[in-house]
């Protein structure tokens, strides 16, 4: 097996281009966008419910366009669809940054979550697991240190700025920020591989010996079976950073206190997300995926009742250890149990089960706490799921893995 250091020489440009668009899409994840929810409820007069009900509707109309979006991968090269989604996304960035309209919010989330969330990550999801196979773990993982850099850098940065700037001009940084990642990725995939000619050079079959197609996925009973996986982590760990302000206000923090715990939730994703891909490309991913989302039972039990800034930390920890297992595992299972020849369809539903998570999620939590149901007590409830979630990804991987070749 190549060395890692050669493994990264070798395969440079194109790792680069994946963790370019990771890296990017933080631009439209709710991380990023809910560092400037309370101006946004300022500035429009919104509840917790309210600012919750738009955002979930934006984010909800994005996971149905990406059903159809996210099959565009199949069809096109990743420096030129990726060209033109990083393009829309700096123009989404400018709409949030100008917008004076309350109705409009809705159409303004829509294009930062389909862009940034939805495709951007998608494209780059897609094109790693495509375009390696006995690596496909490792390149994964390279390619979501950008989603971690994000993580890591951006709330700290943009939360110290949010004091002495205003915050639609920040936003109008992150659009010039977008639109110049718009050269590189166009400089780092000049040599690009087109997706049929990379589909056709490494033919990984799925379970039964056979590439199967969207519609033969989307009847298989193992997909539902993933789809509580799927939603959880997505709506919860949405939910969670979409009400950082308000978690912070209700365990007596500043916002920024809370911000300055982001890198260690960074650093610990990192590991476990390079464990997971080395952990995959060694055992495949049926002896992993019943175990990553245990960590996010403990990690919400530890926002629940943390009374001090020890047992959150350890919430990150515990939170981050599933995050980092999450931006290879669910990527790698997709190719591995369905075969590659369609995995940008196959991907793009996931991907939509996903957004729809991250819909949902905010849009509960945000109207519980408006009836009076408290955050700390549905994170209780939150990690009763997490453990359901666990039980029925063993049952599938029990009674489907023996079929893979």
């Amino acid at each position: 097996m190549t060395t890692t250091s050669g493994f990264l020489k070798l395969n440079a440009p194109w790792l680069s281009a994946g963790a370019l668009l990771t890296l990017l899409s933080s631009f439209g994840q709710t991380f990023f966008i809910s560092l400037f929810a309370a101006d946004i409820r300022l500035a429009f007069d919104l509840s917790h419910g309210e600012w919750g009900g738009l955002y979930s509707l934006g984010t909800t109309v994005s996971a149905i366009v990406m059903i159809w979006a996210g099959g565009l991968v199949d069809h096109f090269r990743v420096r030129s669809l990726g060209a033109c989604v990083l393009g829309a996304l700096s123009l989404a960035c400018m709409m949030m940054a100008l917008n004076p309209y309350v109705w409009a919010l809705p159409i303004v989330i829509f294009a930062l979550r389909f862009t940034g969330q939805g495709m951007l990550s998608h494209i780059a999801v897609v094109a790693m697991a495509r375009w390696f196979v006995a690596t496909r773990g490792r390149a994964l993982s390279i390619a979501g240190l950008g989603f971690k850099f994000g993580e890591a850098v951006l709330p700290i940065a943009f939360v110290a700025l949010l004091a002495i700037v205003d915050w639609r001009v920040l936003w109008g940084v992150a659009a010039a920020i977008s639109l110049a990642g718009i050269p590189v990725l166009l400089m780092l995939l000049t040599k690009e591989r087109t997706p049929q000619s990379m589909a056709q050079e490494n033919p990984k079959l799925g379970m039964g010996g056979l590439n199967w197609t969207r519609k033969e996925t989307l009847v298989h009973p193992l997909f539902w079976l993933m789809i509580p996986a799927l939603l959880g982590p997505s709506a919860f760990n949405t939910a969670f950073f979409f009400l950082q302000v308000h978690f912070a206000e209700i365990k007596g923090l500043s916002h920024l206190s809370l911000v300055k715990l982001f890198p260690i939730y960074t650093i610990v994703s990192i590991i476990a997300m390079g464990a997971s891909g080395w952990g995959l490309d060694k055992w495949g991913t049926a002896r992993l995926m019943p175990f990553f989302q245990i960590p996010m039972v403990a990690a919400f039990l530890c926002f629940a009742f943390s009374q001090s800034l020890m047992l959150l930390m350890l919430g990150f920890v515990f939170l981050a250890l599933t995050a980092g297992a999450g931006a290879t595992l669910p990527a790698a299972f997709w190719a591995e149990f369905y075969g590659t020849k369609h995995i940008g369809s196959i991907k793009a539903l996931a991907a939509a089960v996903m957004v729809l998570g991250s819909a949902i999620g905010p849009g509960i939590t945000g109207v519980l706490i408006d009836i009076g149901i408290g955050l700390e007590t549905q994170f209780v409830a939150i990690a009763l799921y997490f453990v359901a979630a666990s039980i029925l990804i063993w049952i599938g991987i029990k009674r489907y893995s023996p079929a893979l070749t």
